[in-house]
């Protein structure tokens, strides 16, 4: 198994998924325990498209956004350490579950979202993902992705 990696910046991210402006939505990937867990960090700025029209009095990260920000982080765990299983592959949600939101994502907050992976079988991965601001769960869910060939 590869070692633990300390951080991945955004370039290193951008080489791992196919995800770019404005749908990336992490900004380094930390504390990487290979095939097992990482911490994606997201540093939510007032210029996010998404704000113009959610909500333009009080702006509020979407929360279907936060949860595709702590999948993209266990996207790039998966990537960064299964490189001969995952090279020239997409990854897709093929489930949400138990997804809570406790508190709104403004701008000015850093999201800290950590995955671990909670099983394994072939091509189908499951997680659970946690988001935090300033130490205090924000968002939770559960859910599974599939690794695929895009050119099946």
């Amino acid at each position: 198994m590869a070692e633990t990696i300390d951080v991945l910046n955004i370039d290193e991210i951008k080489k791992l998924i196919p995800h770019r402006a404005p749908i990336l939505l992490i900004d380094r990937v930390e504390n990487i325990i290979p095939d097992t867990e990482a911490t994606g960090i997201k540093a939510v700025s007032g210029n996010e498209p998404y704000f113009a029209g959610h909500f333009p009095d009080f702006p509020v990260m979407p929360g279907v956004l936060i949860v595709e920000a702590i999948a993209q982080t266990a996207s790039v765990m998966v990537a960064a350490t299964t490189p001969d299983f995952t090279t020239g592959k997409l990854v897709f949600f093929t489930t949400i579950e138990k997804a809570r939101f406790r508190q709104p994502v403004r701008p000015g907050d850093v999201i800290e979202m950590r995955v671990v992976k909670t099983a394994a079988k072939g091509p189908l991965w499951k997680f659970t993902g946690t988001a935090k601001v300033a130490g205090k769960l924000v968002a939770e869910a559960e859910f599974g992705a599939m690794i695929v060939d895009p050119d099946r």
